[in-house]
């Protein structure tokens, strides 16, 4: 039985996690659960699966989360510390990160560090931190299996080959609801035109990200880290039916593809039980029903975010943790109301541009990188309370 801790456990990965696992009660069981300020839905998490560990944000969260709990409770811990200990409980065999942002990192590295096996949703760690965290795995031993559908369609796609026979590895995108939506309007879009996702059901932060394509740009930076692959031979195709969730062109002209309708439990499952697979509720894709798949090449200028992204993995070093944390802060302010959608990279622009990429020797060089650009971030847009 593989005994988990679920990292972002009221989150669309958590959930679908927790979906997998009441449905195999024989091959898995919860160890620990973090969440942040969904606790009426983290009580429920806790009444079903009956964790020994559960870490929320604050103090006052976890004296909330307490009163709410009736009977048996677990140990209910806070904070960052609260993260760690539940990414590096002895009895957990893999973490499922599951945390959207830089905040995943810290966690992440700890339960590697622990010898964990981490099943790893969170781009963010790797966009920051790759090279810091993948010496981390090949040192402890452990195993990093992609969650993210793109990630784990390589993967899946890579499984038989020889890596020194891949030409390229091609990420497909949807393209987002903009997709087609007039470049003269896009400044003055709202909230819900940029949340209403036409395939994926995902966080406000990921949907965000993918309305400006900035949730691919991370992805070509996780998929250097993943794969071992520089980044001239990571290209994006927009694929609006998601379908065909992303591909590895071989040497020899053969293109592999891994192929499923758009739902996030099909990539969860495999990375909970690689090599093995297990049956997970996913309709199953009838490509009779389809009336054809489409692929072009990404428009830049509308989706400047994405140049960005390269950008970054060209000048590497600390750079993508700069565009990361630019990226977060702005895309917030736009879901705060604060600025226009169009403004969210020229903001990361803007603030690379005040950047001189430098080497990243630990955790803590990063963190210090990531807050410098924050703050950098929100000065240049003239706010202070995000």
């Amino acid at each position: 039985m593989k005994k988990l801790t679920i990292l972002g456990s009221t989150g669309s990965i958590g959930v679908s996690t927790l979906e997998i696992v009441a449905c195999h009660r024989d091959k898995f069981e919860v160890v620990a659960l973090t969440a942040g300020t969904n606790l009426e839905l983290l009580k429920k998490q806790i009444e079903e699966f009956s964790p020994r560990l559960v870490a929320v944000l604050t103090e006052a969260s976890a004296k909330k989360l307490a009163q709410m709990l009736v009977g048996r409770k677990p140990e209910i811990l806070f904070g960052v510390s609260g993260l760690i200990a539940a990414a590096t409980a002895s009895d957990t065999s893999m973490v499922v990160v599951g945390i959207v942002g830089a905040a995943g990192l810290v966690p992440t590295a700890a339960a590697i560090q622990s010898g964990k096996d981490v099943a790893l949703a969170n781009k963010e760690t790797l966009v920051t931190a790759g090279h810091l965290i993948m010496r981390m795995v090949k040192s402890h031993g452990v195993n990093l299996y992609p969650v993210d559908s793109e990630h784990s369609a390589v993967f899946q796609s890579l499984q038989g080959h020889r890596r020194s026979d891949v030409k390229r590895i091609i990420l497909t995108a949807s393209g987002g609801p903009f997709l087609d939506y007039p470049m003269d309007k896009l400044a003055n879009v709202s909230i819900a035109d940029a949340l209403n996702h036409p395939n994926w059901s995902m966080g406000r932060k990921i949907t965000i990200d993918s309305a400006t394509m900035m949730n691919k740009g991370l992805e070509v930076i996780e998929a250097r880290w993943l794969f071992d692959m520089p980044g001239g031979r990571i290209a994006v195709n927009i694929h609006p039916q998601s379908v065909i969730h992303s591909m590895v062109e071989y040497l020899d002209g053969c293109v592999m593809a891994q192929l499923g309708v758009p739902d996030m439990k099909a990539p969860i499952a495999y990375a909970l039980t690689y090599p093995g697979r297990l049956p997970t509720g996913v309709k199953p894709l009838d490509l009779t029903e389809i009336s054809g798949l489409t692929f072009f090449k990404p428009d830049l200028k509308r989706f400047p975010a994405l140049n960005l992204a390269y950008r970054a993995m060209a000048d590497g070093e600390s750079m993508p943790a700069v565009l990361n944390a630019a990226n977060e802060v702005a895309a917030a302010a736009f879901l705060a109301g604060q600025i226009k959608f169009t403004d969210i990279a020229v903001a990361i622009e803007r603030t690379m541009d005040t950047h001189q990429p430098h080497p990243l020797a630990s955790i803590e060089e990063v963190l210090l990188v990531d807050r410098w650009a924050r703050e950098k971030s929100r000065e240049l847009l003239g706010i202070k309370n995000l």
